[in-house]
C-alpha cells in the first residue's frame, strides 16, 4: 500500500533535535548549569500562590537559551528535581497551542508552534530507560503524555508542522520503549498501555484535522510492527479498529444493518468532528497498521527486529540464553488476541457481533476466550479486568487457556487442570447474518490472507506428506496460487514461511530454540477457524465463493478435524461450534469433508464427560453444536445412496498406506456411522434441550428409512457392508482384537468406543433395525432418567407416537413393549405424591395417554392380545378413577365401591378419550384406509355417486343436530344395492367430535339368516267352526227387575190414572193405528230374520266377506321417525304436528 514512498525512520535518525549544547560540555558542567537554571522555573510553577505570576523569559533569545538547558535537564538522573523541574516547564509551555497563561513566557505565546515543535523533541529524552528504572520516570512520562492527550484534543491553533512533530515524537518515544525486548517490571511494561493508546488517539486526531501524509502511515505502519510482542499494543489496536468499524458499518450499510455495539470508552476515541470519507480512510490504514498478524504466531520473526538483535549479542558476540526474555513465550496470547480482534471485524461486518460491555473489543458469539494470566501478564491491572467473559449465544461463561511457560510446567505437576469451567447457562438461538451483509468473497478479500494463514499455523499437514516431495511442491503451490490476487509474490512467500514454520525452520533460527515454545498456538488458530467457518457459513443463496477460497477452507476443515496424531481440541471445538449451518449452505463440494465431520463427531459425541474439551468450551454448547451437524448429515445416505464421496488427499494424511481413512467411500455407507452416532449422542445426552434435537433426528432417520424401503429406492449395500464395517472400526479407533475384553458391565459404565462397537454388531441400517432399537432405548429412558423431566419427557412421547405410524413390519413384542412402557410411565407419574402434582404434570400424563391412543389406533391388533388389553383397560380406570379396582395387595374394589378422585379433570378427559377410542376400535371391522383416516371416507357426495336409485340427490338428505355437537345426515331411501327393499333401510353419516362415521341400517325383526327357510307373511289358518251351540233359552226381557212387581202399591201410585181410563175415542183411533203398525214391523222384522239365518245356513264357512284378513306389509316409511324414536331421540312435545321436524 506504500511501497511506493518513502519511510521517515532516516529523517528520525538523523534529526538533533534532542540534543543540547551542553551535551558538549562534562557532565559535571552540565549538570550544574540545569540545576541552576531550571530550579527557579519550576520552584515558581510548583508554588500556587506565584503560579499566575509573569514568566521570568521575556526575548526570544532567553528561551531559546533556557530550552538548550532544559533539554539538558530531561537527559540527567532523577536523584534530584531538575528533572521534574523540566518537565513540569515544558508541560505548562506546551499549554500556550490550547490556552496561553501569563506563566508561558511572551515568544512562546506568540510562537507556539515553533516553540512546541522544539520542545516535543527535548521531551524525547525523558523516555530514554534510565539505569534507575523507578516510579519517578513512569509518572513523570504520564505527566507528559496526559499533557500532549490535552494539547491534541484541546488545540485549535496547531499547524501541520506541529502535527507531524508530534506524531514524530509519539513514534519515536513508542519505539525507544516497545522495540526492544520486554524486561520483568520495567518501564516499557508499564507505561505501554498509554504509550500506544495516547499515540492511536492522537492519530485519530491527526486524521480529523490533518490527515497524515503516506510516509508517516508506512513509518508508522514499520514501527508497530516492532512493538507486536507487547499485549498492550495489540489490545489498543484492537480497540481503535472496532470502535472505526462501527462508524464505517454505520454510513456503509445504514441504519437498517446491526449495529456495532462498542463500549463507550472505546467509541469516544473516534472523534465526532470525522467524516465518514475520513473514517473509512482512517480505518483501511489502520487495518494494516498491525502489519500481518499472523507474524505473531512466528517467534523467528517477532525476533528479528534491530532492537531484539541487538539485545540478544553480548559483547563478545554469543547469543544468549533465550529463556532470559520471556516476552517472546507472550506470543500465542498476543496472536489469540489479535485473532479475537479480527473475529469481531467479521463478525460486525456479517451482522452477528454481540457487545461486551466490561472490556474491549467486544466479543462476538461462539468464541473460544483465553484470558490474561496473572503468573506472566505483563498488562497494567486497570486493564486486566473480566477478560476472562466472553458472550456464547448470550451465555456469560468462562474458559481459559493456557499460554505461558509457567502454566506448562503446572501441567505437568498436577493433575488437576488449572482452567476455570464454563458457566452452565441457558441459551438463546444462534443470531443470524444480516440480511445485507456482503459477500462472502468480499470479506474474504479483506481478511482471507490473515485467517488463512492463520488457520495452517504450526499444523502438520506437511509432515504427512513428506514421503512425496513432487506432490508436495506441487500442491502447495496449487493452494497458494490463487492468492496471488489478493498479495503480491514477494509478501506471500514471506507469509507462507511464516504461517507454515516447521521444527526446521525453528532450529534454523540460532536465537530460537523449540524445545522453550510449547506447541500452544492453538487457542490463535482456533479462533481463526472459527472466524472462517462463521464466514463460509453466512453464504446467500446462489451466491459464488471462488474455487481458491473453498480449496483453503476444506484444506482448514479436513486438518482442523483431525482426531489422529495431530488433534488439536481447541480448533476441533471452535470448528464444531462455528460449523452448525454449513451442510444447510450449498457449498461447492461440501460433500468432501464429510468423513471427516463423522469421525470427530464420533469422537465429541458418544463421549459423556468431555473432559478433553472442558478447559476450552461448554460441552453443552459443543454437543448441541455437534448434534446440529449430525442432523445435517442424516439425510446425505439416503439422498446420495452409493455415491462415492470426492477424496481431498488420498493417504496423505496417515502414515498408515493400508488406512482407508481418505479413501473413496459411499455416502450410503456412512448412514450405520451416523445412526451409530445418534444412538450413542442419547445415551449420553444429559442437556433437555439436546436431548429433543437428538429425539427428533431419530425420528427422522427412522420415518426416511421406511418410506425408502416402501417405494423400493433402498440401494443395495452389496459388497459395501464390509468396506463400511473395516471403515467405521478404523475411524473410532476400535480393534477388532479387543472387543471381547471391552463388553462394559452397565451401560452407563461404558466408553464411547464400547458403546460405538456394540452397535456396530447389530443390523440398526435397516428400517425396522432403526425402528425397534429407538423403542427400545427410549421406552428405558422414559421410566428412568427422563421421567422427572417435562421437556423431554413429552419429546420423548411424541417420537414413540412417531415411531407409532411408522409402516414396517415389527414383532408385535416390541409393539407390546411400547404401549407396556407407556402404561408404566403413567402409572409412575400418577402415583407421585399429591405436592408434586402440578399443571406440568398433568400435561405430561395427558400426552402418555394420547401416545397411547396413537399406538391402539395405529396397531388395532394389539387390542386382540389379552394382557394388552388389560394393562391398557387398568391405565383407563386409573386415569378416570384416580386408583385401580385390583391390585396384588388388596382385593377387587367394585366401581360403586369406589369414591372417584382422577388426579385432574384434564387427565380423567384424556383417560376418556382413550376409553372411547378403545371402544371404537376393539372388535372393529379394519378400516380399508388404514389408521391414517379413523373416519369414514363416505359423505354425501360418496352415497349419491355410487347409489344405484336414479332419484337420489343432494335435497335426499335429512339433517339433525343432537346435544349441539353430533350432526346427523339422513338418507331414508334404500341404496338399491345388497339392502331389502322390503324392510326400513336409512343411511346415516354421523359428524361429532369423534370423527365422520357411516352407518347403513335396516329395520329388521326376524334374524337375517332365518329368511330363507320362512314364508313371507303367511298367517295361520283360521279354526273349524263348532256348530253345536248347546241349548237356546227363550227369555224375556223385562225393563225392571222382578222384586219391582212385589212392592205394594200406595194411594200415591193409584192416583195416576190407567191410559184407557182417560183416552178418548179419538186418541183410541189413533192408538189402534199405532198397534196394527208396530205388529206388522215385527212380523216384518222376524221374517226377514229368519230369511238372513236361512241364507246364512246356506252359505260356506268362512265367509270371504267378513272374513278378518292381515293388512299388507307397508311399502313407505319414515325410516328417520323409526331410527330417532328407537333411539329415544323424540319426545311427545317433538311429535306435535307444530313443533315436529318429521311432517
Amino acid at each position: 500500500m506504500y511501497s511506493e514512498w518513502r519511510s521517515l525512520h532516516l529523517v528520525i535518525q538523523n534529526d538533533k533535535g534532542h540534543t543540547s549544547v551542553l551535551h558538549s560540555y562534562p557532565e559535571s558542567v552540565g549538570r550544574e548549569v540545569a540545576n541552576a537554571v531550571v530550579r527557579p522555573l519550576g520552584q515558581v510553577l510548583g508554588t500556587p500562590s506565584v503560579a499566575g505570576s509573569e514568566s521570568l523569559l521575556k526575548t526570544d533569545k532567553e528561551v531559546k537559551w533556557t530550552m538548550e538547558v532544559i533539554c539538558y535537564g530531561l537527559t540527567l538522573p532523577l536523584d534530584g528535581e531538575t528533572v521534574k523541574y523540566c518537565v513540569d516547564v515544558y508541560t505548562d509551555w506546551i499549554m500556550a497551542l490550547v490556552l496561553p497563561k501569563d506563566s508561558i513566557p511572551l515568544p512562546v505565546i506568540k510562537e507556539p508552534n515553533q516553540y512546541v515543535q522544539s520542545i516535543l523533541k527535548h521531551l524525547q529524552n525523558l523516555f530514554v530507560p534510565r539505569q534507575e528504572q523507578g516510579s519517578s520516570q513512569i509518572r513523570l512520562c504520564l505527566q507528559v503524555l496526559r499533557a500532549i492527550q490535552k494539547l491534541a484534543r484541546e488545540s485549535s491553533l496547531m499547524a501541520r508542522e506541529t502535527w507531524e512533530v508530534l506524531l514524530l515524537f509519539l513514534l519515536q518515544i513508542n519505539d525507544i520503549l516497545l522495540a526492544p525486548p520486554t524486561v520483568q517490571g520495567g518501564i516499557a511494561e508499564n507505561l505501554a498501555e498509554k504509550l500506544i493508546g495516547v499515540l492511536f488517539e492522537v492519530w485519530l486526531l491527526a486524521c480529523t484535522r490533518c490527515f497524515p501524509t503516506p510516509p508517516y502511515w508506512k513509518t508508522a505502519k514499520e514501527m508497530v510492527a516492532n512493538w507486536r510482542h507487547h499485549p498492550a499494543v495489540v489490545e489498543q489496536w484492537s480497540k481503535v479498529i472496532c470502535a472505526l468499524t462501527s462508524r464505517l458499518l454505520r454510513f456503509t450499510y445504514g441504519p437498517s444493518f446491526p449495529p456495532f455495539k462498542v463500549p463507550d470508552e472505546d467509541a469516544s476515541l473516534i472523534p465526532p468532528e470525522m467524516d465518514n470519507e475520513c473514517v473509512a480512510q482512517t480505518w483501511f490504514r489502520f487495518l494494516h497498521m498491525l502489519s500481518n498478524p499472523v507474524d505473531l504466531s512466528n517467534p523467528a520473526i517477532i525476533s528479528s527486529t534491530p532492537k531484539f538483535q541487538e539485545q540478544f549479542l553480548t559483547v563478545s558476540g554469543m547469543p544468549q540464553e533465550l529463556n532470559q526474555y520471556p516476552c517472546l513465550k507472550h506470543l500465542p496470547q498476543i496472536f489469540f488476541r489479535a485473532m479475537r480482534g479480527i473475529s469481531c471485524l467479521v463478525d460486525a461486518f456479517l451482522g452477528i457481533s454481540r457487545p461486551r460491555s466490561d472490556s474491549a473489543p467486544p466479543t462476538p458469539v461462539n468464541r473460544l476466550s483465553m484470558p490474561q494470566s496473572a503468573a506472566v501478564n505483563t498488562t497494567p491491572p486497570h486493564n486486566r479486568r473480566h477478560r476472562a467473559v466472553t458472550v456464547n449465544k448470550a451465555t456469560m461463561k468462562t474458559s481459559t487457556v493456557s499460554t505461558a511457560h509457567a502454566s506448562k510446567v503446572q501441567h505437568q505437576t498436577s493433575s488437576t487442570s488449572p482452567l476455570s469451567s464454563p458457566n452452565q447457562t441457558s441459551s438463546e438461538p444462534r443470531p443470524l447474518p444480516a440480511p445485507r451483509r456482503p459477500k462472502v468473497n468480499s470479506i474474504l478479500n479483506l481478511f482471507g490472507s490473515w485467517l488463512f494463514d492463520a488457520a495452517f499455523v504450526h499444523c502438520k499437514l506437511h509432515n504427512g506428506i513428506n514421503r512425496d516431495s513432487s506432490m508436495t511442491a506441487s500442491f502447495i503451490q496449487i493452494l497458494l496460487s490463487y492468492k496471488s490476487s489478493i498479495t503480491t509474490q514477494a509478501s506471500m512467500e514471506f507469509r507462507r514461511k511464516g504461517s507454515q514454520m516447521s521444527t526446521d525452520t525453528m532450529v534454523s533460527n540460532p536465537m530460537f530454540d523449540a524445545s522453550e515454545f510449547p506447541d500452544n498456538y492453538e487457542a490463535g488458530r482456533a479462533e481463526a477457524c472459527g472466524t472462517l467457518c462463521r464466514i463460509f457459513c453466512s453464504k446467500k443463496t446462489g451466491e459464488e465463493i471462488l474455487p481458491a477460497y473453498l480449496s483453503r477452507f476444506y484444506m482448514l476443515l479436513i486438518q482442523g478435524l483431525q482426531i489422529n496424531d495431530y488433534v488439536c481440541h481447541p480448533v476441533l471445538a471452535s470448528v464444531i461450534l462455528n460449523s452448525p449451518p454449513l451442510f444447510c449452505c450449498d457449498l461447492k463440494g461440501i460433500d468432501v469433508v464429510v468423513p471427516y465431520f463423522i469421525s470427530a463427531l464420533e469422537t465429541i459425541l458418544p463421549d459423556r464427560e468431555l473432559s478433553k474439551f472442558k478447559s476450552y468450551v461448554n460441552p453443552t454448547e459443543l454437543r448441541r453444536s455437534s448434534i446440529n451437524i449430525l442432523l445435517s448429515l442424516l439425510p446425505l445416505p439416503h439422498h446420495f445412496g452409493t455415491v462415492k464421496s470426492e477424496v481431498v488427499l488420498e493417504g496423505k494424511f496417515s502414515n498408515d498406506d493400508s488406512s482407508s481413512y481418505d479413501k473413496p467411500i459411499t455416502f450410503l455407507s456412512l448412514k450405520l456411522r451416523l445412526v451409530n452416532i445418534l444412538i450413542g449422542a442419547l445415551q449420553t445426552e444429559t442437556d433437555p434441550n439436546n436431548t429433543q434435537m437428538i429425539l427428533g433426528a431419530m425420528l427422522n432417520i427412522v420415518q426416511d428409512s421406511a418410506l425408502l424401503e416402501a417405494i423400493g429406492c433402498q440401494m443395495e449395500m452389496g459388497g459395501g457392508e464390509n468396506n463400511l464395517k473395516s471403515h467405521s472400526r478404523t475411524n473410532s479407533g476400535i480393534s477388532s482384537a479387543s472387543g471381547g475384553s471391552m463388553e462394559p458391565t452397565t451401560p452407563d459404565s461404558e466408553r464411547p468406543a464400547q458403546a460405538l462397537l456394540r452397535d456396530y454388531a447389530l443390523n440398526t441400517d435397516s428400517a425396522a433395525g432403526l425402528l425397534i432399537r429407538s423403542i427400545h432405548l427410549v421406552t428405558q429412558r422414559l421410566n428412568s432418567q427422563w421421567r422427572q423431566d417435562m421437556s423431554i419427557s413429552l419429546a420423548a412421547l411424541e417420537l414413540l407416537s412417531g415411531l407409532a405410524k411408522v409402516k414396517v413390519m415389527v414383532d408385535s413384542g416390541d409393539r407390546k413393549r411400547a404401549i407396556s412402557s407407556v402404561c408404566s410411565y403413567i402409572v409412575y407419574q400418577c402415583s407421585r405424591p399429591a405436592p408434586l402434582h402440578s399443571r406440568d404434570l398433568h400435561s405430561m400424563i395427558v400426552a402418555a395417554f394420547q401416545c397411547l391412543c396413537v399406538w391402539l389406533t395405529e396397531h388395532p391388533d394389539m387390542l386382540d392380545e389379552k394382557d394388552c388389553l388389560k394393562e391398557v383397560l387398568e391405565i383407563v380406570e386409573l386415569g378416570i378413577s384416580g386408583s385401580k379396582s385390583k391390585n396384588s395387595e388388596q382385593e377387587v374394589k367394585y366401581k360403586g365401591d369406589k369414591e372417584p378422585n382422577p388426579a385432574s379433570m384434564r387427565v380423567k378427559d384424556a383417560a376418556e378419550a382413550t376409553l372411547t377410542c378403545i371402544m371404537q376400535l376393539l372388535g372393529a371391522f379394519p378400516s380399508p384406509s388404514g389408521p391414517a383416516s379413523p373416519c369414514s371416507l363416505v359423505n354425501e357426495t360418496t352415497l349419491i355417486k355410487y347409489s344405484r336409485l336414479p332419484t337420489i340427490n343432494k335435497h335426499s338428505f335429512r339433517y339433525f343436530v343432537l346435544d349441539n355437537s353430533v350432526i346427523l345426515a339422513m338418507l331414508e331411501q334404500p341404496l338399491g344395492n345388497e339392502q331389502n327393499d322390503f324392510f326400513p333401510s336409512v343411511t346415516v353419516l354421523v359428524r361429532g367430535m369423534s370423527g365422520r362415521l357411516a352407518w347403513a341400517q335396516q329395520l329388521c325383526l326376524l334374524p337375517r339368516g332365518a329368511k330363507a327357510n320362512q314364508k313371507l307373511f303367511v298367517p295361520e289358518p283360521r279354526p273349524v267352526p263348532k256348530n253345536d251351540v248347546g241349548f237356546k233359552y227363550s227369555v224375556k226381557h223385562r225393563p225392571f227387575p222382578e222384586e219391582v212387581d212385589k212392592i205394594p202399591f200406595v194411594k200415591a201410585d193409584l192416583s195416576i190414572p190407567d191410559l184407557h181410563e182417560i183416552v178418548t175415542e179419538e186418541l183410541e183411533e189413533r192408538h189402534e193405528k199405532l198397534r196394527s203398525g208396530m205388529a206388522q214391523q215385527i212380523a216384518y222384522e222376524i221374517h226377514l230374520e229368519q230369511q238372513s239365518e236361512e241364507e246364512l245356513q246356506k252359505r260356506s264357512f268362512p265367509d270371504p266377506v267378513t272374513d278378518c284378513k292381515p293388512p299388507p306389509p307397508a311399502q313407505e316409511f319414515q325410516t328417520a321417525r323409526l331410527f330417532l324414536s328407537h333411539f329415544g331421540f323424540l319426545s311427545l312435545e317433538a311429535l306435535k304436528p307444530k313443533s315436529s321436524r318429521l311432517q
